[in-house]
């Protein structure tokens, strides 16, 4: 597995997987209102310290996951995904893991936080297998269509 640099030509992958409203929150939270469009993606990815990356499996597209820079010493793994054709085969463990790695090594990182929606069971257990940690079951809640999304906290030291 390998992350390549997510660019513009790729924005059209990322809005065919990001599919339905629900998803989009689900991923992406707050960020980006659905449906997706270059100019949102754009606008997002030109931050200085959001690192979006795809995710390849022996030449096919598996995922998008970003890192997000907190402070020199700080990152976020943020809007992990992985493709419906990819889902329940370990590829979100190891492309988070991936990210641990990027995050130490290239970036000099040596805390790792994250944000998961409470009910979003996959992701809550693949982040517990990686050793995250939660560090508040209630960070804030976020409604969506009129129902109350929780937030948990998570970190790992690298």
């Amino acid at each position: 597995m390998e992350f390549t640099a997510f660019e513009e030509p790729d924005y059209d992958q990322l809005i065919d997987w990001i599919d339905s409203k629900e998803l989009n929150y689900l991923w992406g939270g707050p960020a980006y209102e659905f449906p997706l469009s270059h100019k949102k993606i754009k606008y997002h990815c030109a931050q200085e310290s959001v690192f979006p990356f795809l995710v390849k499996d022996e030449g096919q597209l598996v995922g998008f996951i970003e890192l997000y820079e907190v402070s020199a010493s700080e990152f976020r793994v943020c809007r992990v995904f992985i493709s419906n054709e990819f889902r329940g085969q370990g590829k979100a463990q190891e492309m988070v893991l991936l990210a641990m790695q990027k995050a130490k090594i290239e970036f000099n990182a040596n805390l790792l936080t994250l944000n998961v929606f409470s009910h979003n069971k996959p992701a809550l257990k693949c982040y517990e297998k990686l050793g995250f940690k939660t560090t508040s079951n209630h960070v804030r809640e976020l409604e969506f269509e009129g129902k109350v999304w929780q937030l948990i906290a998570m970190e790992k030291r690298l």
